[in-house]
């Protein structure tokens, strides 16, 4: 099926910009959306910033205006890029993918496939 490989976590002072990458590899599958979620200590896991079909995108509301997504198809690779970076982003970051997996001409399956995570630590 598909694994998610996650980099470019890391260490940053405030005002500071990262970016994360997420590249997806596998046999028989088409991407459908990918997305980058988080989950602070003692947090729920949230949404961060998703892009679909047509590179729709969707962004929670405190990123907005600072980190962009980005997808480069050819590679099955999304970019999650943070600018102005906070305290209050600091995180584990999980990469997520929704496919379609097509093992042979009878099989179709939707499935969904986490990344192991990568931290990112903003210091003031």
């Amino acid at each position: 099926q598909v694994q998610l490989v996650e980099s470019g976590g890391g260490l940053v002072q405030a005002g500071g910009s990262l970016r994360l990458s997420c590249a997806a590899s596998g046999r028989a599958f088409t991407i459908k959306a990918m997305g980058w979620y988080r989950q602070a200590p003692g947090k729920q896991r949230e949404l961060v910033a998703s892009i679909g079909s047509g590179d729709a995108t969707n962004f929670e509301d405190s990123v907005k205006g600072r980190f962009t997504i980005s997808q480069d198809n050819a590679k099955n690779t999304v970019y999650l890029q943070m600018n102005n970076l906070r305290p209050e982003d600091t995180a584990v970051y999980y990469c997520n993918a929704k496919y379609l997996w097509v093992p042979t001409v009878e099989a179709r399956y939707e499935r969904d496939v986490w990344g192991q995570g990568t931290q990112v630590t903003v210091f003031s």
